[in-house]
C-alpha cells in the first residue's frame, strides 16, 4: 500500500494512546509503520525538499494537529500522551479524524486561523489539497517547479550546438568535483575526431585515473541502443581506458543498459536527458538560485538536558 496521508494517521494515533501511557516518538513510528504494513522501500522514501523520511514527516504533522486541538499532549521531550479531550473523541468514535473534524476545537481553529476558509471561498485551492499537510503541499510545489525547470533546461541544451554540448558535459563533471574541480584537468576532444571519445577528465587532483566521455546531443525522444554503446566500449579499449561516461539528451534502450551492466573490463556510467537535467540543477550549471527557503525544525539535541 502507499504511505497514508497525514490525517489518516490521526485516528490510529489516538487509538494507540488510549491506554493513557506516554509513547516515545520513535516507538510510535515503529507501531504505525507496522499497523499500516509499510514496505521497506516506503519507509525509506524521502520528501523531495529535504532529508526527512516521508512517513515520519506525515506522522509528525498528524501529531502537531492533534496537539493543537489539545487531543494529545507532550509530557516529556519527544513523547506523547492522550488528553481527557482525546479520550472523549475515542468514545465518540468518529469515522474519520481530519482537518475538518478538528475545526470543532478552539485550539485548532486558532492555529489555522481564517486563511484556509478565505482561500476556499475565493476558489483558489482545491478541496482535495486540504487532505495534505503543509509539508506535502510544499513538496508538491517544489516537485512541480523542479520538473518544469528540468524540462526547460533540457530544451535550452537542445537549442545549442553539439560542440557546446560536449563542453557542457565536461563542465558538469568538473562542477561535480571530478578533476579536483579544476577546468585545466579536463579536455574536450570531440572536434579532433578522437575515435568516438568527446572528452576526458582526470578523476582526481593528481590525475591517477581518467574518465573518457561520449556526448550525444540527440533528440529527446530518440533512443540510444546497444550498437552505440558497443562503439563506445571499442573507443575506450583503444584508449586503454577503464572508465567512461556516456551522456546524452536522449534515452537508453533496455538492451543498451543490459549490455553496459555486463562489461567488466571497463566501468561505464549512463546519463540520459532526465538525469542530465537533474545533475545540472543540483550543481547549478546553467541555472541560478532565484529564492532560498529554509525549512527548520526543533533541534532535539540542543534541548537534551542529559547531555549537559
Amino acid at each position: 500500500m502507499s504511505i497514508p496521508k497525514y490525517h489518516e494517521f490521526m485516528k490510529p494515533i489516538l487509538e494507540m494512546l488510549k491506554d493513557n501511557q506516554a509513547y516515545k516518538r520513535v516507538e510510535m513510528y515503529r507501531i504505525l509503520s507496522e499497523q499500516f504494513n509499510l514496505l521497506q522501500e516506503e519507509m525509506e522514501e524521502i520528501i523531495p525538499s529535504g532529508k526527512q523520511l516521508l512517513y515520519k514527516s506525515r506522522i509528525g504533522w498528524a501529531l502537531t494537529y492533534l496537539k493543537k486541538a489539545k487531543l494529545v499532549e507532550s509530557p516529556a521531550r519527544a513523547s506523547f500522551r492522550i488528553t481527557k479531550l482525546g479520550q472523549s473523541v475515542i468514545l465518540e468514535n468518529p469515522l474519520v479524524i481530519d482537518r475538518n473534524y478538528l475545526k470543532k476545537y478552539e485550539g485548532f481553529k486558532k492555529f489555522i486561523g481564517n486563511v484556509e476558509e478565505d482561500t476556499l471561498i475565493s476558489g483558489n485551492i482545491d478541496n482535495d489539497l486540504l487532505d495534505e499537510s503543509p509539508q506535502d503541499l510544499f513538496d508538491r510545489a517544489y516537485k512541480t517547479i523542479s520538473n518544469t525547470l528540468a524540462d526547460d533546461v533540457l530544451m535550452e541544451v537542445m537549442n545549442h550546438s553539439p560542440y557546446f554540448f560536449e563542453k557542457l558535459v565536461v563542465d558538469l563533471l568538473v562542477s561535480m568535483g571530478y578533476g579536483g574541480s579544476k577546468v585545466e584537468n579536463s579536455q574536450i576532444l570531440g572536434k579532433s575526431g578522437d575515435e568516438g571519445v568527446d572528452g576526458v577528465i582526470k578523476e582526481d587532483k593528481l590525475g591517477f585515473d581518467k574518465i573518457y566521455i561520449q556526448a550525444k546531443r540527440w533528440d529527446i525522444d530518440r533512443t540510444v541502443g546497444r550498437p552505440e554503446l558497443q562503439k563506445f566500449v571499442g573507443a575506450l579499449t583503444g584508449q586503454g581506458a577503464a572508465k567512461g561516461a556516456f551522456i546524452t539528451t536522449a534515452r537508453f534502450t533496455k538492451e543498451a543498459k543490459e549490455y553496459v551492466s555486463k562489461q567488466h573490463a571497463c566501468k561505464i556510467v549512463l546519463v540520459d536527458g532526465k538525469i542530465l537535467a537533474a545533475l545540472m540543477i543540483e550543481h547549478n550549471l546553467g541555472v541560478s538560485i532565484e529564492n532560498t527557503y529554509y525549512l527548520k525544525r526543533i533541534d532535539t539535541d540542543y534541548f537534551d538536558e542529559e547531555s549537559i
